[in-house]
């Protein structure tokens, strides 16, 4: 488990222990059951303020906030345990990168696509790769516009990587992989793309500038490496931005 999901862990954690602590003794001393709607709401009010003494991300602090109050709404409706088992395989094989790597599921669009292939007009041995490939939203036309370029796509979500692995089954252009991104190597490509999230962006950058060749091009949609400047930003036309770095 990530060292972040594992803080966000303890934080809630230690929420329900210091409400409980207090909250236990006090009811069974005036012997009455505790009220768990309360309680629920206490721990939620406890785990957003340690988020906020820990200055973690606003979204966290609503998940915080929330957990709990939620959690114990749940419990009510008296659902089969089955069902929660079921959510969750079916979150893992959509949103697996979300789960294990704070990775959201994002689809690249059209506009996006048009974009890079205009980027990458003027280079005759195109070796491209999109880490991250999600259903082939990038990849796929790319590989039909290109058909003398090279197209690698790596996804790690197993329902995204089905699908794009029959999308792209009839592309010879087009290697579609089943990996993770942190192992697959870039030294071969001269274009590598990413839209993951802000999280990983500056381990990605280090990958990037250890194992890509000089003269290769790093697009990333969206999400900025911090603390470096873009070689080129290309605004897209639903207000999304390419951020280009050449290596």
């Amino acid at each position: 488990m990530p060292d972040s999901q594992i803080r966000q862990l303890a934080l809630q954690l230690a929420a329900a222990l210091a409400v409980l602590s207090l909250a236990w003794p006090y009811y069974a001393i005036r012997n009455e059951d505790l009220p768990w709607p309360q309680t629920a709401f206490a721990i939620g009010g406890v785990a957003a303020l340690f988020a906020t003494l820990s200055r973690q991300p606003w979204w966290w602090r609503l998940m915080h906030a929330f957990f709990a109050p939620l959690a114990w709404s749940v419990s009510r409706l008296a659902i089969d345990p089955g069902w929660f088992l079921l959510l969750f395989f079916l979150l893992l094989v959509v949103y697996r990168g979300a789960l294990t790597g704070r990775v959201p599921l994002y689809f690249s669009n059209g506009p996006t696509a048009a974009a890079i292939a205009e980027l990458t007009a003027d280079l005759h041995e195109l070796r491209f790769l999109d880490l991250g490939a999600g259903i082939g939203s990038i990849l796929i036309p790319l590989a039909r516009k290109r058909p003398e370029a090279h197209f690698c796509g790596v996804e790690n979500a197993p329902a995204t990587w089905l699908i794009g692995r029959l999308r792209s089954a009839g592309l010879a252009n087009c290697h579609w992989r089943w990996g993770d991104l942190w192992q697959t190597s870039l030294s071969g490509h001269n274009v590598v793309y990413a839209f993951l999230s802000p999280a990983p962006m500056a381990a990605l950058w280090e990958k990037v500038q250890s194992e890509m060749p000089p003269g290769s091009l790093f697009v990333s949609n969206s999400f900025a490496v911090p603390g470096v400047v873009a070689t080129r930003v290309i605004e897209i036309d639903d207000a999304r931005r390419l951020y280009c770095y050449q290596i």
